[in-house]
């Protein structure tokens, strides 16, 4: 019964820390823009294979 003044404090603080990293990502605008990342994925503009540079544009 010992381990539990240890681990009632231990998990406390977890929880604590956890709270507040949440409210720090709100504060700094992590979720500001949920429905973007939806949007971006389908715009052809950011492919992961992008075509390939000619030799008369290079410059």
């Amino acid at each position: 019964m010992e381990v539990l003044a240890v681990l009632i404090p231990v998990s406390l603080a977890l929880g604590l820390l956890g709270l507040v990293a949440f409210l720090w990502s709100l504060k700094k605008g992590q979720y500001d823009d949920p429905e973007g990342d939806s949007q971006r994925i389908l715009d052809p503009r950011y492919d992961d294979k992008p075509k390939p540079v000619e030799d008369d544009q290079r410059g």
